[in-house]
């Protein structure tokens, strides 16, 4: 692993703990602002403009987002986090006591953002009478249908691991379909679209599950039934998929962890930021690799060696 990051360019700074990066066909991006409860979108000339304040009752969280069949923006959103600033830096959890849920904290939920007008409704809050705690990443398939992370939530005594969900952008059906995970946080698919992975915050590992149609996991035959790519000493965010397969998870404190499709390589990129919570690819040929950098506030761009998946709905 090299120790300096690969040449970069600030594109924005100043943002209220940036993740969810969207490259739209227009040459701008969306990103969510965690601290700020936004979704933003950066302009070409790395001006920023809040499309939506996705605060209910005073608490928020956008977390991650992607763009519908409908051309909507579909978030993640925590609900909210308890910040501590330390040493200039922004962190959502209270490092004295390991928690990061806020007083008051009224639950996590799917919003819909109409991306003309900024209106904004909650699609979903809870699955089979639990409420979500912390829904964290998202991702379409080309059924139309979505997967997304609730990465749960941290108290002084107890801790709710999460889970992984999938649903639908009509509001007629979502399901648990994964759960037993430590903080799953990312979230992708394969090109072909017959492989779920997901990133495991606390672990540092990358998990992959086969599914035989959308929405479909294969049997599974013990515990959550996935099968581990990456097994790191640190602690991976969200991820994106490359056009060649390499999953390219955000590992806080190692920059960017790069894993082959098959799990037989694992490298890594630095960022010049200790907090890299994310990553999307854009620009004409995909070749740009978009970062937020959340400790400092920052979205870079930087040249990737390969094309970036194309996203089923981005527009």
């Amino acid at each position: 692993m090299t120790t300096e990051p690969p040449p970069y360019c600030v594109i924005a700074e100043g943002l209220r703990f940036p993740e969810g990066p969207i490259a739209l066909a227009d040459g701008s991006l969306l990103v969510v602002e965690v601290r700020g409860g936004t979704l933003t979108r950066v302009g070409a000339d790395g001006t920023t403009t809040t499309v939506a304040n996705l605060d209910r009752e005073g608490y928020g969280g956008a977390n991650g987002a992607a763009i519908g069949p409908d051309g909507a923006a579909y978030v993640c959103n925590n609900g909210g986090f308890v910040w501590t600033e330390l040493n200039g830096t922004w962190l959502p959890w209270n490092p004295a006591t390991g928690s990061n849920m806020p007083p008051g904290f009224v639950g996590g939920r799917i919003d819909r953002v109409d991306l003309a007008t900024g209106q904004w409704s909650v699609l979903y809050d809870g699955c089979d009478g639990r409420p979500f705690l912390g829904p964290n990443d998202i991702v379409f398939d080309a059924a139309g249908g979505f997967w997304f992370t609730d990465l749960g939530k941290t108290l002084p005594d107890r801790w709710d691991k999460g889970a992984v969900y999938y649903a639908r952008p009509d509001g007629s059906s979502v399901e648990r379909k994964i759960f037993g995970l430590n903080g799953p946080n990312g979230v992708g698919l394969s090109p072909d679209g017959s492989t779920l992975y997901v990133a495991e915050t606390s672990t540092g590992r990358l998990w992959a599950w086969d599914l035989t149609a959308p929405g479909v996991l294969a049997p599974i035959e013990r515990g959550h039934g996935g099968r581990c790519l990456a097994n790191t000493l640190g602690h991976f965010d969200s991820l994106a998929v490359d056009a060649e397969g390499y999953i390219v998870v955000a590992a806080i404190g190692a920059g960017l962890c790069v894993v082959a499709p098959d799990g037989s390589d694992v490298s890594f990129v630095p960022m010049p930021d200790t907090m890299t919570t994310n990553v999307c690819f854009g620009g004409p040929d995909r070749r740009t690799a978009y970062v937020t950098l959340s400790g400092s506030g920052r979205l870079i761009a930087t040249e990737w060696p390969r094309p970036g998946l194309e996203l089923e709905f981005n527009a």
